[in-house]
């Protein structure tokens, strides 16, 4: 059996309608409140022309046959409603970075065909900028803040739209072909649009697999997993993929989603109290960039943590020496580092506990995870030399919004398998462990030599003295490319390049040393916690 999102949401619903769903510091909704709400947007979505659909057999995979939705907004109920109600109305909602200039905010709403937004008032004004080269744009939803902003000529408030809206389910047939899309963060490049079947992205990411690797038969046998009631906390916002994943795959085994009290910057205090208060038992943050700022935070203050069980870090790895010290002050958790991609879905997972201790940059593979070689044609075998490219097969995405070039490229066909090839670089032990060793698009060539960043980040990590590092290559008369890391010291601290240097010398072959170190006050990051490589290299330029 295949699924739509829509219809294992309504069905763990009818499992567990009174356990609270959406949990925020001003509301706490519960299963049954969330479905009606989710109706009723889906409904009025509906009314206003939103959900025509063309049948998938009659498009290319780089091809939507839906029509979009974009969610311009902080995190909060009215993003997980609004992606559930979408569904629900059979439109395509998909995640915008809310921190987008005007021109990168236009392309991203042209690129998709945007339809509807839902945003937040504080967004207003840069929507009123570019809302007339958008002549598709035309249902929009704001959600009121404290920004003051009036509703946009045409818009309509959020709450409003609902209560104007049917709370019946909608009379419409999901079907697991609808689309689900995911636009990539373009850190390296301009953003794509990931174009997933719904029932291909439940089982790759969202809770739609067992343990052993196998998929449910059939809806029943998912409802008996169904439980309910752990409380689990995303810390990132929303639009970026391990957040919204790790809220869909936690309301498929029918948990509940808190929120955060400041969803617009990292508060480490507020997000801490928040897990104390509602007895949060899992965490998601997203590697150093949110797990150096809590572990500074706990040595500042004491909290009760007895609740938490999981420390999940997705979409960036945390460093190992960041691993042992969450390890030393709450030593009963177990931190999970999940590894995956937006054109891949789970991968793999690298397990720390405060007894077999903590590792980063390993991972035992997700059932559907392999290594291709070099020229992508063939699958690697357990103990290959050769660092190929990490690779997904089975449940992977139909392609990218609009691109058949690049849709080619990283969906190749293999014997007649279909694998997604993100940009990964990896290699598979023979005992069956990934030893990950970066994304290639930011691989440096040195002197001949292929040096990862990530892995002379986290060598620059382990000095006490460093609080972010990034690291990127440059031009070299002399190498080719040479290796430039961006640092920024922790306050109070002082260190030298050459003792950075020095420190990297006992973690790297030589040929992977710094060659210069930067010093930045800063270090710039997408809204995620992922590194921002094209400011990194407008820096070293």
């Amino acid at each position: 059996m295949e699924f739509n999102l829509a219809q294992v949401h309504e069905a763990v619903a009818e499992r567990v309608p009174e356990k609270d769903c959406i949990v925020t510091p001003q509301r706490r909704l519960s299963w049954a409140e969330v479905t009606e709400r989710t109706r009723r947007l889906a409904n009025f979505l509906c009314a206003r022309g939103l959900g025509s659909v063309r049948p998938r057999t009659e498009l290319q995979p780089f091809e939507s046959g839906q029509d979009h939705l974009a969610l311009y907004l902080y995190n909060g109920h009215e993003y997980l409603e609004g992606m559930v109600g979408a569904y629900k109305a059979r439109a395509v909602p998909f995640n915008v970075n809310y921190r987008y200039v005007e021109a990168e905010l236009l392309y991203l709403f042209k690129d998709a065909r945007t339809r509807g937004v839902i945003y937040h008032a504080c967004f207003a004004p840069m929507l009123e900028k570019i809302r007339a080269e958008l002549p598709e744009l035309e249902v929009l939803l704001q959600v009121p803040d404290d920004s003051g902003h009036p509703l946009l000529p045409g818009a309509i408030e959020y709450e409003r739209a609902l209560a104007s809206a049917s709370p019946e389910k909608p009379e419409l047939e999901w079907l697991p072909d609808d689309l689900y899309m995911l636009y990539t963060g373009g850190t390296t490049g301009m953003p794509k649009g990931v174009l997933w079947r719904q029932a291909d992205i439940f089982v790759a990411a969202l809770g739609g697999r067992l343990s052993d690797g196998s998929e449910y038969e059939s809806l029943e046998s998912l409802l008996q997993q169904v439980t309910g009631g752990a409380r689990v906390l995303a810390a990132p916002p929303f639009m970026h993929g391990a957040a919204h994943w790790c809220a869909f795959l936690n309301f498929h085994a029918g948990n509940c989603i808190v929120i955060q009290g400041d969803t617009r910057r990292l508060d480490p205090d507020d997000l801490l109290s928040t897990v104390e208060r509602e007895q949060v038992a899992a965490l998601l943050i997203v590697g150093d960039a949110f797990g150096r700022p809590i572990l500074d935070q706990l040595h500042k203050k004491k909290y009760d943590l007895s609740s938490l069980r999981i420390l999940i870090t997705g979409g960036a790895a945390l460093n190992a020496s960041f691993k042992q010290e969450f390890l030393d002050l709450i030593p009963h958790i177990v931190i999970i580092d999940g590894v995956g991609s937006s054109e891949t879905g789970s991968q793999g997972r690298n397990v720390s506990t405060a007894a077999a201790g903590a590792s980063t940059g390993t991972f035992q593979p997700d059932p559907a995870c392999c290594i291709l070689s070099e020229d992508m044609t063939r699958v690697l075998e357990p103990g290959h030399e050769e660092i190929g490219w990490f690779s997904q097969r089975g449940r992977v995405p139909l392609g990218y919004l609009g691109d058949p070039e690049k849709t080619q490229r990283t969906f190749p066909s293999i014997d007649g398998v279909r694998y997604a090839v993100p940009g990964d670089r990896a290699r598979l032990r023979a005992d069956g462990i990934v030893e990950l060793y970066g994304r290639d698009s930011v691989t440096i060539n040195s002197g001949g030599e292929k040096i990862f960043a990530e892995e002379v980040e986290h060598a620059l990590k382990e000095h006490p003295a460093v609080y972010d590092a990034v690291v990127v290559g440059r031009a070299s008369k002399r190498w080719g490319q040479e290796v430039v890391g961006l640092v920024k010291l922790r306050e109070g601290q002082a260190a030298s390049e050459a003792s950075l240097i020095e420190s990297c010398a006992g973690r790297l072959a030589r040929f992977k040393l710094p060659k210069v170190i930067l010093f930045r006050d800063e270090i710039v990051r997408s809204p995620s916690g992922k590194a921002d490589y094209r400011w990194a290299k407008a820096e070293v330029s």
